[in-house]
């Protein structure tokens, strides 16, 4: 079966205060692409009048609302980061924009919490679907691709239920 791959721009601004560089550990921001690859779950012989096993609309529309509403513009920090904490305090509306995570918020992270956020949305729409591959493009020499199972790569501690990335709504926090 033929795989439908599609790619969507946002800009996001996080900050890495574990270790990665000094620079990293000053808010920023980045504009991004990721692009992700979806399978049929069944093989299936095109039908000969629709000729697609899910159209692209039906595909990708609640992606695409997804990363269009929560996570373009957001802000993206660890949940142990200081700053989280007087967001919370100082400015709560705000801080329900912050998507957190476990750990710094790296591509690498954010990748593999992508392909977790987007599996849950093609279950829920009647498995039709799966996701193979996820690529963030961070910068245009900068990208990270994941392809496997996320839940062997996203810093365990919770249960899967209690994490963001493992539902199928909107949510970006905990």
């Amino acid at each position: 079966m033929p795989d439908l791959v599609f790619t969507r721009r946002f800009s996001m601004g996080h900050r890495l205060i574990h270790g990665a560089s000094e620079a990293c550990a000053l808010p920023h921001g980045h504009n991004e692409f990721v692009t992700v690859r979806l399978s049929p779950t069944h093989a299936a012989r095109l039908d000969g009048k629709g000729n697609m096993p899910v159209s692209f609309q039906r595909a990708k529309s609640t992606w695409h609302r997804f990363v269009d509403e929560k996570l373009d513009h957001a802000l993206q920090l660890a949940e142990d980061d200081p700053l989280l904490a007087w967001f919370q305090a100082n400015e709560p509306a705000r801080a329900q924009r912050i998507v957190i995570t476990p750990g710094d918020p790296t591509t690498e992270l954010m990748v593999c919490l992508m392909m977790a956020k987007l599996s849950a949305f093609l279950k829920a729409d009647g498995d039709m679907l799966r996701c193979t591959e996820v690529s963030l493009q961070e910068t245009p020499t900068n990208t990270v691709t994941f392809s496997g199972d996320p839940a062997d790569m996203i810093p365990s501690g919770r249960a899967p239920e209690s994490c963001w990335w493992h539902r199928a709504d909107m949510s970006i926090s905990d």
